[in-house]
Parts: C-alpha cells; structure tokens; sequence
C-alpha cells in the first residue's frame, strides 16, 4: 500500500473503533507480506522421502548400511 492508497466504505457507517480495526489489520497484512516472501525454497520436512523411508537426515557411520535398505 503506498500513500494513494484509499479505503473506501460502501455499505453502512462504521465507528472509529472499526475503522482502525480495519486499518491494523491492512498493516499486518501488508507488512506480513513484505518481510516474508515465500519464495518456494523451505519445503515441508512431512514432503522429504526420507522420513518415509526411515533414512538418517545426516550421514553417519552406518549410512552405508541403508544404501541396501528395501523400502517395501
């Protein structure tokens, strides 16, 4: 939102109590998107198959034993 932004009521005559409900909320939402952009790079650690084929997330002395690991 910048400065030529306006909000516009169409239906009904709010307080000033509701209307700066409404503003916060606008800011939040604005300044939510703004820090956190979701680039697409963080994946859900639910999405990683390895969970679900019970390999170590780090490499460890026995990794070698889970290369022959079956998964069924």
């Amino acid at each position: 939102m910048g400065p030529g932004d306006v909000v516009r009521v169409v239906r009904g005559t709010p307080d000033d109590v509701e209307l700066a409900a409404l503003v916060a909320g606008l800011v939040a939402a604005n300044a939510a998107a703004i820090d956190d952009p979701d680039d697409g790079s963080r994946s859900s650690v639910w999405a990683d198959p390895r969970r679900r084929w019970g390999v170590p997330a780090k490499p460890s002395r026995a990794s070698w034993r889970w290369s022959t690991h079956q998964a069924w």
